[in-house]
């Protein structure tokens, strides 16, 4: 039978690209898997991160196989984000792509007794044929998922196609009734002799079915007549178990933990599970925590999912690449609708091996996770109109969404367009759902223009299912203020910006889905916002996950049933004035606010309660009561708040803009645009204004003071924004731009000669 023999434990690993050692390297550094050299650097706020080619060694002992002939594979499940593969000095494997598993049959390469050398180089280094390509997330290298000997018979299961578990379900109920479920498997060298046996149990143990079918013919169907459907509710599982068998002997065995649902999306109605509509109202989610980068172990996936769910969340948009299966796991188990994509993202890469390794990485994606019940929608890109669009990116749309509907005819496809993608861009109607990246009121417009947008994209494609894939603001939570503001960085202004965007949302169940961009405060070496440089800070939690900023609450007040209550601003724990506003959230009809012991007031409302308090001068205590529920703080007083509480680029940045004008003199910023030929302008991508430094200088200083992103080539998310221009920078920004911003810019750059 099956022995899966974990090996995370007593690896040397050295931080540098040594090449292939010929005995084993003693004098490395010691580490235990999961492992990634960038668990620091990777968000420590310094600016970069190493991306380098590096090398992991072990010594193994071969399997004993009891029967003769037994197979030894290595199994991986993920390596950032290329990797080559070593045994005995042999190379066996190389995989492109930092996130899915890949095996290779070693067993001619061990020795049949004593030890083998296991060396493994892993690379995060850029290269042209491996997405993601640029991104607005820290590429983390290193063995950060463990790795596995598979010692099996000669005759067994499929473990080398695209990383297969060698058995696929596919269960969805029956128009008479209860459901079929449609079992195959891969048998590798089988002959005559060989059967497979299938068993289809319930969650208490229980057979409900089963089959028998030749190891070389092993497509069935099985008809369970009473069957629990899986939902968000009640996510029942049923365990299908397939066993190798020749005569009495059992050789091989697998098994998948299934549920059967039926689902589809309608322009009108939105999400609907089982034949109700469910709007799906979630997060998205970046697999990376606080000082230990991606490296985490099945406790640290299912504390993250376990948060999540008492976010009262029923979907998680799983960004940008395809996960860790203990996480999809604990999705199935929790019941989460999942949203999972691969990392083509940003920006296009024109050579053909680029496309290539979506393909491959689709494949991978698709073929490795189709038995969980939770996935429902594969992702083919994300933002990449970023980098520009061209007939070959729409072809290539095309092909990957067709290739998905081959794989997996069960389950549909989505994309995540980027804000700007225009309402008649050829990227429409190519996947079976769309999403739209939205963040109006952060990088651009205002909080308002939310609703006004998703209503209007819906009047002009009604065929159309929409989604919000993507929508959030930066929550630091020591910034805090009487006023919140768009760009302050905020907790006040990050829960106001959530609290309308959780009612727009409640309003309007025809969008089929919405993710919070982002669950948890995650690693973007590259960033340099809000004073937390390193991190993308957008997060409902922080990184270490010990922090539920405010606006964790407001999602749990509209999504969460149990009943709650939450103050919001206790971090904003010294106030200035002698009244101060206090927020509560709830999902309970009516509200009592208790100051230092005495009623303050009553309120009825839905999920957002406001009071104002008077303070005494020192501390007060603060009681808010919803039923059963309690929930209470302490705020002090102060003659003046501490200047921490505010950002100083906050101010320095209306300054900048104010400062920025005056500069232009008597220019007439209501005049019509020029272009004159020869010269920069706002319509030039900003690689090609990097080739001056003058032209530079300048559309620098506007980014920053459009969008607070730090500009510069070969720096930060220069990769990701070198292919955009400063006309879509400043659109993006929208109305946070006075009038004549735009006009301002292309004044100054049309007065410096193009550098060829």
């Amino acid at each position: 039978m099956r022995n899966i023999i974990n090996i995370n434990k007593n690896w040397k690993f050295i931080q540098k690209d040594a090449g292939l050692p010929e005995t084993f390297p003693d004098d490395w550094d010691t580490v235990d898997l999961p492992h990634t050299w960038n668990a620091v650097d990777g968000h420590d706020g310094n600016g970069r991160y190493d991306r380098g080619c590096y090398w992991y060694a072990r010594i193994f002992e071969t399997p004993k196989q009891p029967l003769p002939g037994g197979r030894v594979y290595l199994d991986i499940p993920a390596a950032g984000q290329q990797a080559s593969v070593y045994v005995n000095g042999k190379g066996v494997c190389y995989h492109e792509g930092g996130y899915s598993t890949f095996r290779v049959d070693i067993t001619d390469e061990c020795r049949k007794h004593g030890d083998n050398l296991l060396v493994i180089a892993c690379s995060n280094e850029n290269k042209s044929s491996v997405y993601p390509q640029s991104a607005d997330f820290t590429f983390y290298g290193g063995l950060y998922r463990g790795v596995n000997l598979i010692s099996v018979p000669h005759v067994h299961f499929e473990l080398e196609h695209w990383g297969t578990s060698g058995l696929k379900v596919t269960a969805f109920p029956a128009d008479c009734g209860g459901a079929e479920f449609a079992l195959e498997s891969e048998v590798r060298d089988a002959d005559e002799n060989f059967t497979v046996m299938y068993r289809i149990c319930d969650a208490d143990g229980r057979e409900v079915a089963g089959a028998v079918r030749p190891a070389n013919s092993t497509a069935v169907k099985l008809y369970v007549p009473e069957v629990t459907l899986w939902d968000c509710e009640n996510p029942y599982l049923y365990t299908v178990t397939a066993t190798l068998q020749r005569r009495n002997e059992a050789y091989d065995e697998v098994s998948a933990r299934v549920g059967v649902r039926s689902f589809s999306c309608d322009p009108d109605k939105g999400f609907i599970l089982n034949g109700i509509p469910t709007p799906l109202r979630g997060v998205s989610r970046h697999q990376d925590k606080l000082y230990k980068g991606n490296a985490l172990t099945r406790e640290d996936h299912y504390q993250d999912a376990r948060i999540i769910k008492e976010l009262g969340a029923n979907t998680i948009r799983l960004a940008h690449y395809q996960h860790s299966q203990d996480f999809y796991d604990a999705c199935d188990e929790l019941g989460f609708i999942v949203w999972a994509e691969i990392p083509f993202i940003s920006v296009m890469n024109e050579d053909p091996a680029a496309h290539e390794n979506c393909i491959t990485q689709l494949k991978e994606l698709v073929i490795q996770n189709r038995n969980h019940p939770s996935i429902c929608f594969w992702g083919i890109s994300n933002e990449i109109l970023i980098g520009g669009i061209s007939e070959k990116l729409v072809e290539n749309h095309k092909e990957l969404n067709a290739l998905c509907k081959k794989l997996d005819p069960t389950r549909l496809t989505t994309i995540a367009h980027v804000s700007m993608t225009p309402l008649d861009s050829p990227l429409h109607g190519i996947t079976d759902v769309e999403s739209y990246n939205h963040y109006f009121g952060w990088y651009g417009q205002k909080m308002e223009d939310n609703g006004p947008w998703l209503d209007h994209f819906h009047e002009v494609h009604p065929e159309v299912c929409l989604g919000l894939s993507e929508y959030g603001c930066e929550g630091i939570i020591t910034y805090h203020g009487p006023e919140p503001a768009c760009k302050d960085y905020s907790e006040e202004y990050q829960a106001l910006y959530h609290e309308h965007m959780a009612k727009v949302l409640s309003e309007r169940p025809w969008i089929w889905s919405s993710h919070v961009w982002n669950m948890f405060d995650f690693g973007c070496a590259a960033r340099n916002e809000g004073g937390v440089s390193g991190r993308n800070n957008k997060g409902l939690v922080t990184m270490d996950r010990r922090t539920k900023k405010d606006s964790y609450y407001i999602y749990k007040a509209y999504w969460n049933r149990e009943p709650m209550v939450h103050l919001c601003g206790r971090r904003y724990a010294q106030r200035a004035g002698e009244t101060t506003e206090i927020r509560v959230y709830s999902n309970q009809p009516e509200v009592s606010l208790f100051l230092n012991g005495e009623l303050a007031g009553v309120q009825s409302a839905d999920k957002v309660f406001v009071f104002r308090a008077a303070l005494k001068k020192g501390f007060n205590t603060i009681l808010a009561v919803a039923g059963d529920c309690r929930d209470s703080m302490t705020i002090e007083r102060m003659e003046k708040e501490p200047e921490i509480y505010v950002l100083p680029e906050v101010n320095e940045r209306a300054e900048g803009v104010a400062n920025w004008f005056s500069l232009m003199g008597d220019l007439d910023l209501k005049a019509p645009m020029e272009f004159p030929e020869g010269k920069y302008n706002i319509r030039c991508k900003l690689e090609d204004i990097a080739k001056s430094s003058e032209a530079m200088e300048v559309t620098a200083k506007a980014v920053k003071l459009a969008t607070n992103f730090e500009l510069a080539p070969g720096a930060g998310m220069w990769d990701m924004m070198k292919s955009m221009t400063p006309e879509a920078m400043v659109k993006m920004a929208g109305s946070m731009m006075p009038d004549g911003f735009a006009e301002s810019l292309n004044a100054q750059l049309i007065q410096i000669d193009k550098v060829e």
